[in-house]
């Protein structure tokens, strides 16, 4: 909001916190010291506590289950199969295929069988244990390629093994190039790895419905999928936001909330659920593993003529959200690049592997690691410097996608890419007056090594990642913002059903209301379903569409409050606005103050927002305005790897990202570093071992996350190109970090060792040779 020159006395002195700043976040001094209550902190008097029997097979039909002795345990309340299921027996997130419940069929090792209330947790731990299960074993179906193209493989659901098929066809199918290279990679299974594992409490109502507090991504719809289970309408179920430990979209799905709900219904008592870390493993989905084939067609001169590509998505047991990954690997495929002729074939597949959907990146982590890779392979035929055979082929605003979709706003590809490759190397290994500082080598901790072996590499990649939902998506949420005087001073209190998981929404909505409604003290009410949807907190779409809400909301109720304030002071309302407390005219005099206007009334406006509509793809040539932002991060990696030992160091991962506008500077730069996080775990460590369809590493011991040793100094470059459609020009910031990190650094491992790498996470063995 521009602020015409004053005198403070005149209009006193501005409202701290509003956007553009970096207020301190309301949660943010509880978290630090470890006060702030998350959802495995609930607590209830009288209160009992549900446990969950899992399948340890992958693939099984259940001949019949005994409950006989877990009833008899002293200290057990309720002991639930799938018979006892008031509702429907079915939940998902767009395919309702998964059972609360398994009742016959079991498809993936963990896939809940019964569960139990108890007055103590090891009491209903010890219940779960004598259920006695007669599975009939099968044979698992856990290769993606067999599940899609084998027609003797087993169908694991009704429809077959193919949960969706996107093909992308632009330009000449046919076309030839006079330089062709051709790449196979793999991306592993890896896992969100949030550390607030999955939780919550329900309590049985006098009105016969059910309170659910619950950590999760999307309040309304995990109410739709339990009033099916449930069989209740929406009013007897009612859910509200409990503190969230990290998501990345694993929250999307329902776990435990159903399990809760129908104990404590059953029992009449409220009844609590928390996850172990090695349950949490099997509770919820992971990012979907990856076979991609590629094939690039350029000129001599670096000129791409032509990109095919096969993407082959493994969704495991379920659908979650398979469909829409597909739609993203396969729109967005071929990269932030210009391409007149495209061919991408993209599945999604059921296997009986491990469920996976949502997580940071959703389907563009994936293709991203193919399409750069091809670009370094591209480079290195050509004998090109790698950042100018994508500058080369940079999109830019006004260029096309390869569904047709012209890009309508800022796409600054080539300058992302040209300032990380300005920013400052980092000087080679430290070394003291002994030589090699061992703290700075690879596993040099470890005192593995005094620099025998160490080689350095520099790599950069750059990826491209859509903004909230796509394909025709009624896309939107709803803001309740009220303004009225508390205490003598203006307070707006805004109500959204928006899930803060630690990104910092809360802090979002408190700067959007200051900002428009010129007051300082904003409070943000508790997210519950007593509000419209505020839809999910994935995509990159909060601040956007929730933050669209509030917007939309204030905007009315301080239309509201300058007719009001025009009528007593005989002014037009077109003359007046607020700041700072205070109603200004437009000589900028001061006229009265927004709670002498205010007096005891109460302003209350509700608004549903939506973001301008996308468009289903067309079945066949998935062409269609299917997106309604794309956002674009460039990383460049350096690190040092020991080619004896196959051992890796990140020694520095800059990042520019343009963010069209930094509604909260250090936030912004703050979830630059942890996407990058994540990519860097991608690269180098994270992946969950499945073997025939079995989880071999469900634990923080051997499932391997960064820690404060593992990330490096990092360099920030953000920039501010306004997008005219979005709020604010604000662009998606979450994911694009984690897209371009993971490819930068195996290209700079490469760039180190020579190895042609393409699987991720890299692991010693890929690096050394040997295995």
């Amino acid at each position: 909001m521009t602020t015409p020159t004053r005198t403070e006395q005149d209009l006193g002195t501005d409202i701290a916190g509003g956007v553009g700043e970096s207020p301190l976040r309301p949660d943010g001094t509880l978290k630090v010291k470890g006060e702030f209550a998350y959802s495995s902190d609930l607590w209830l008097t009288g209160m009992l506590w549900g446990a969950t029997l899992r399948s340890p097979h992958p693939s099984a039909r259940i001949r019949s289950i005994d409950i006989t002795e877990a009833v008899r345990t002293d200290g057990v309340y309720a002991v639930l199969t799938h018979d006892d299921i008031p509702g429907d027996n079915r939940f998902g997130l767009e395919h309702a295929d998964q059972p609360v419940l398994a009742g016959d069929v079991i498809r993936y090792q963990g896939e809940p069988v019964a569960i139990v209330a108890a007055d103590h947790p090891e009491t209903a731990r010890r219940a779960v244990a004598k259920i006695v299960v007669d599975y009939e074993v099968h044979e698992p179906l856990v290769d993606a390629e067999r599940a899609a193209f084998d027609v003797n493989a087993p169908a694991l659901h009704e429809g077959g093994n193919v949960l969706r098929y996107l093909p992308i066809r632009k330009g000449d199918p046919d076309a030839t190039a006079e330089v062709v290279v051709h790449g196979e990679y793999e991306v592993g299974m890896q896992d969100q790895a949030f550390l607030g594992p999955e939780s919550g409490l329900a309590v049985p109502a006098d009105d016969g419905g059910v309170d659910l507090y619950v950590a999760t991504q999307w309040l309304h719809v995990d109410q739709k999928q339990l009033c099916r289970v449930l069989g209740m309408p929406a009013g007897k179920v009612r859910l509200s936001l409990a503190g969230v430990g990290g998501a990345f979209g694993a929250r999307e799905d329902l776990s435990m909330q159903a399990h809760a709900c129908l104990l404590a219904l059953h029992t009449g008592r409220p009844v609590k659920m928390v996850y172990s870390r090695e349950e949490s493993f099997f509770g919820h989905v992971h990012r979907h593993p990856a076979t991609m084939r590629y094939e690039h067609g350029a000129t001599r001169d670096g000129r791409l003529v032509y990109v095919k590509a096969q993407i082959i998505l493994d969704g495991g047991a379920y659908a979650s959200s398979t469909p829409a990954v597909v739609a993203n690997a396969a729109t967005l495929g071929v990269g932030p690049y210009k391409v007149k002729n495209v061919v991408v074939d993209c599945y999604g597949v059921y296997t009986n592997n491990p469920p996976c959907g949502a997580m940071r990146g959703f389907g563009a982590v994936q293709a991203a690691f193919g399409y750069e890779s091809q670009m370094d392979k591209l480079a290195a035929e050509l004998g090109m410097d790698p950042v100018e055979v994508r500058n080369r082929n940079a999109l830019h605003e006004g260029a096309t996608m390869p569904t047709g979709q012209v890009v309508d706003s800022a796409a600054p590809v080539a300058e992302l890419l040209r300032r990380v490759k300005a920013m400052p190397l980092p000087p080679e290994t430290s070394t003291s007056d002994d030589g090699y500082d061992l703290r700075l080598l690879p596993g040099g901790v470890s005192n593995t090594t005094h620099g025998e072996g160490v080689r350095r590499g520099v790599g950069y990649a750059i990826g491209i990642k859509n903004v909230c939902f796509s394909e025709g998506f009624d896309d939107y949420s709803t803001a309740r913002v009220t303004l009225k005087v508390t205490g003598g001073d203006a307070v707006a209190t805004v109500h959204t059903a928006a899930a803060e998981v630690g990104q910092g929404l809360v802090t979002v909505q408190q700067q959007i209301a200051r900002t428009e409604l010129g007051v300082e003290q904003v409070v943000i009410q508790p997210a519950d379903t007593g509000v419209g949807s505020g839809g999910s907190t994935s995509a990159s779409r909060q601040t956007y569409v929730t933050g669209g809400a509030v917007k939309a909301a204030c905007e009315q109720v301080r239309a509201r409050v300058l007719r009001q304030a025009a009528k007593t002071l005989d002014l037009p309302a077109s003359q007046l606005r607020l700041h700072a407390g205070k109603l200004v005219s437009a000589d900028e005099a001061v006229v009265a103050a927004v709670v002498d206007v205010l007096g005891d009334e109460t302003i209350t406006e509700t608004v549903t927002w939506r973001h301008r509509p996308t468009y289903e793809l067309d079945e066949k040539t998935g062409q269609g305005n299917a997106h309604v932002q794309y956002a674009f991060a460039a990383h460049r990696a350096v690190v040092d790897v020991d080619v004896e030992l196959g051992l890796v160091r990140v020694v520095q991962l800059d990042c520019a990202q343009d963010v069209g506008k930094a509604m909260n500077p250090d936030a912004v730069v703050g979830q630059i570093h942890g996407g990058s996080a994540q990519g860097l775990g991608l690269a180098v460590m994270e992946e969950i071992q499945v073997s025939g369809g079995v989880v071999r590493n469900p634990s923080f011991t051997d499932y391997l996350i960064p820690t404060i040793l593992d990330m490096p100094p990092m360099r920030v470059d953000v920039l501010e190109l306004a997008d005219p459609h979005a709020p604010y020009g604000l662009r998606g910031v979450g994911e694009p970090p984690t897209i371009s990190s993971t490819p930068a650094i195996v290209a700079a491992i490469r760039h180190a060792t020579g190895a042609d790498l393409t699987r991720v996470p890299v692991q010693p063995h890929h690096i050394t040779g040997t295995h």
